[in-house]
């Protein structure tokens, strides 16, 4: 009888946060949301040469002082990089799809943080900086879309973990990390475990902003790797709380497991099966680990931590 009693509880907590997911998602249908976006790799590849200083004046910001005429008129010409265009132009020429989910997404950042500017949005050729696929400042949305090719386009020569998120599913996720970084304070101490809780409150931001997107796809992780980071969870809590590094302020510790990688390094045989950018490690913030086998393990680091 007990049993039947936590079944009918647990079904009446899923029926209630299904219904309260309902309700946000309609009130964020109904928030208008209007984006513009500029074709900048287009304008630059299409635009005759003697043009260009009225192509500087339209887009003074894409243009830094200093650079004579002549460099960006080589790179309008230069063979490699009018291939590149016509490969970027061959994959995104309708901007359509992209255009409506960045519309969706920014109805979901208007809804938890109503007070922000609806970014212009401008698309961009630049120099394959993997580190700033996305950047969001000043009321303007930038995205290279060079890095948006697909993991496997013949232009890439990058390490596999850094390729596997070269794919459009990855634009939006890539939005929503630039965003946040306007919207996360950085950790008040240098300990892993406030570097942990900063990275977990980005992904926390992902889980509200992006609600149909897997967790694979907001980390960037393939499925396996995000099933080997679920069978492990345990063991690397564990790991972290034998070797005292919660409370660490070696800053090797963030290359080691937050950052991205092809693996995590607890110097262990299973480094090599470890995806980089641990997901637990992530998903601190967001309280996931208060569930199933986690909940012993946390109630160790507030007996023994701060």
């Amino acid at each position: 009888m007990k049993k039947y009693f936590f079944l009918l509880l647990l079904l009446i907590f899923i029926a209630f946060s299904c219904d309260k997911k309902s309700k946000i998602e309609k009130a964020v249908e109904e928030i208008p949301v209007k984006i513009v976006v500029d074709r900048f790799e287009k304008a630059f590849f299409e635009t005759n040469p003697k043009e260009l200083p009225k192509l500087k004046q339209q887009y003074p910001f894409f243009f830094p002082v200093g650079n004579d005429d002549a460099i960006w008129i080589e790179k309008m010409q230069h063979p490699q990089w009018r291939e590149l265009y016509a490969e970027v132009e061959k994959k995104y020429s309708n901007f359509d799809t992209e255009t409506n989910q960045i519309e969706e997404l920014f109805k979901h950042i208007k809804y938890y943080f109503p007070k922000t500017k609806i970014p212009k949005v401008y698309t961009i050729i630049s120099e394959m900086d993997y580190q700033n696929k996305v950047i969001y400042a000043n009321n303007m949305l930038v995205i290279s879309l060079e890095l948006y090719l697909g993991k496997d386009h013949k232009f890439y020569e990058f390490p596999e973990y850094l390729k596997q998120n070269f794919e459009q599913s990855q634009i939006l996720p890539d939005i929503v990390s630039s965003f946040s970084r306007g919207k996360i304070s950085l950790p008040s101490d240098n300990t892993f475990l406030a570097q942990m809780i900063y990275a977990g409150k980005e992904l926390y931001i992902k889980d509200v902003l992006l609600p149909e997107y897997s967790d694979a796809d907001k980390m960037g992780y393939k499925p396996e790797q995000i099933n080997w980071c679920q069978e492990n969870e345990s063991y690397m809590w564990r790991y972290f709380i034998e070797k005292k590094l919660l409370y660490d302020t070696d800053q090797k510790l963030i290359s080691r497991f937050i950052n991205p990688a092809p693996f995590s390094k607890f110097y262990l045989e299973i480094d090599n099966e470890s995806p980089g950018k641990s997901w637990c490690v992530d998903r601190l913030a967001n309280g996931s680990f208060f569930y199933g086998k986690q909940r012993g393990i946390i109630a160790t680091i507030i007996a023994n931590g701060r």
